[in-house]
């Protein structure tokens, strides 16, 4: 064997070696024959060793998605932690909202240890959502829909126009309200919901206010966990309200059934949207605050749009984009806009199309969670943590260049991995 063989494999040897634990390496185990041990921790029995290894040897690659492989991922948890688990589960799946709120907050903590507890509440949630689905003949509990728009479009007030239609129907609507954050100070006003007073008394209806905290998109990190506790907590309709975004920014589309763009009748350039961007993504575009002096520029508006969606690619087999007007103030259209979710929903749902969506943004979601665990795990790193602000600091003074600096540090993190 010549030199360059062997120092190519010490060195894979020596990065296999030193790879690093998973988040919760400190935790105990529970193996299948019952007994407990720390992670890492050596044992002669194939049946005993420990569930993160054994979870990618070669053996059970083809149980990773089985529901005893990711009861196998479960940390231990304190009687402290377990009593509030089964508080909160057993409280959200009865419909109870303090539990619901409760929840999100504790998935929304950036605290390691809250975190790891929140994924286990959110794997029983999981467990009990594909139960019920199961139950309903596959067909999905709830019918998400993303609104997005500038500011000023009347998104608060036509949710909550539409939020009172929905629950005077016997359904149960929670609202998702992302707000920007400040880029100084982090802080958020958290108004939408002040500006919902009528359907926040409503007991059919649940508002979440949440911060972006710098999240891109005009939604949360934390987002799609948000939706699926509302879907366990008994709630038929998910409304994502998200922040006034640009052209670029829609993440919200690949969290929702559907993606309705609300458009205020007076916007300077009214194509200006038609770029290859935000109206590209929308399943419904309704043109809002149709009534009084508005009621002329709202049609050549709604017109306009109507002739420019003709010209954009379509995105599924049976559906097309339509154009809408409503009025929130004297409720003309909010009833129309319903009936056109509902045959929406029923056309995806007999196509396929509904529940190949579902699975396409799963697999976003995991590379979602991937890049931010990710960016994470590279800023904590010991040798790259040092190196950030002296590399910073040369790139500020033009010493090098950012390109080489991020060089630099990806190859300290390689090394040191």
């Amino acid at each position: 064997m010549n030199k360059s063989s062997t120092l190519l494999r010490f060195r894979l040897y020596h990065l296999l070696k030193n790879v690093r634990k998973p988040p919760w390496e400190n935790l105990c185990w529970k193996s299948s024959s019952g007994f407990t041990f720390p992670y890492g921790q050596r044992v002669n029995s194939a049946q005993s060793c420990c569930p993160w290894r054994r979870m990618f040897s070669k053996g059970l690659k083809s149980g990773l998605g089985c529901p005893a492989a990711a009861e196998q991922q479960t940390p231990e948890l304190s009687d402290k932690e377990q009593r509030l688990l089964s508080n909160l589960y057993t409280g959200l799946i009865q419909g109870h909202r303090a539990c619901l709120a409760e929840a999100i907050t504790l998935i929304e903590s950036t605290h390691k240890r809250k975190k790891e507890v929140a994924q286990v509440l959110l794997q029983k949630v999981l467990s009990h959502h594909r139960e019920q689905e199961q139950l309903n003949k596959g067909k999905p509990l709830a019918f998400r829909v993303g609104l997005s728009g500038p500011p000023g479009a009347g998104k608060s007030t036509f949710i909550e126009c539409f939020g009172k239609m929905l629950t005077e129907r016997s359904h149960k609507v929670s609202v998702l309200a992302v707000d920007p954050s400040s880029s100084t100070t982090g802080g958020s006003l958290l108004g939408d919901k002040t500006r919902m007073t009528e359907l926040s008394r409503d007991l059919n209806a649940y508002i979440r206010p949440s911060p972006t905290r710098g999240t891109l998109g005009g939604v949360t990190r934390t987002t799609n966990e948000a939706i699926l506790l509302c879907e366990g907590g008994g709630y038929d309709i998910v409304l994502v309200e998200t922040v006034g975004v640009g052209q670029s920014e829609f993440a919200v589309a690949d969290m929702v059934d559907m993606f309705v763009l609300l458009l205020p009748p007076a916007g300077g350039d009214e194509l200006q949207g038609i770029k290859r961007g935000i109206i590209e993504m929308a399943d419904l575009v309704v043109i809002t605050k149709a009534d009084g002096d508005l009621i002329v520029p709202a049609r050549r508006i709604q017109a306009e749009y109507i002739s420019a969606l003709k010209l954009l690619h379509k995105r599924s087999k049976v559906w097309r984009p339509k154009v809408m007007r409503i009025s929130a103030k004297t409720g003309e259209g909010i009833s129309d806009v319903w009936d056109k979710m509902t045959e929406f929903q029923e056309l995806m749902l007999t196509s396929g199309e509904l529940l190949a969506k579902r699975r396409r943004q799963q697999k976003v979601w995991m590379w979602n969670v991937i890049q931010e665990s990710m960016l994470d795990h590279f800023r904590q790193h010991s040798e790259v943590k040092d190196q950030i602000p002296l590399l910073e600091d040369k790139v500020v003074d033009g010493i090098l260049s950012p390109g080489l600096a991020a060089d630099l540090l990806l190859r300290a993190f390689k090394e040191k991995s």
